[in-house]
């Protein structure tokens, strides 16, 4: 979070950010950004929370549906930050290459 947060800074980028854990996520923001760009690019398995997370429950997420649910109940498992530009996911997490080459 904190590497895009200083890439938009120093690119003079203006954007709003949302705190998942202050503010929470909706479902309708979750299952618009799953539309978009799907389950496995939205879900981060390699943070602790999806570490502490027991077998069975890392294996029942099989599709959108499955992912939304844990996604509500542990916000935590989204991989941020989600970049999103009128409505639209241009990236997700960050990558200096990746936010470099976005039309912004």
């Amino acid at each position: 979070m904190k590497k895009a947060r200083t890439w938009l800074d120093e690119s003079e980028i203006s954007y709003e950010f949302h705190d998942f854990k202050k503010h929470g996520v909706t479902e309708e923001m979750l299952s618009e950004w799953l539309k978009q760009v799907g389950w496995q690019k939205l879900l981060k398995k390699t943070g602790p929370t999806w570490g502490q997370l027991p077998d069975a429950v890392k294996t029942s997420i099989k599709d959108d549906a499955s992912a939304l649910a844990l996604m509500l109940e542990k916000p935590n498992v989204i991989k941020r930050p989600v970049l999103v530009q009128k409505g639209k996911v241009l990236a997700t997490g960050f990558n200096d290459n990746d936010y470099k080459n976005l039309k912004l």
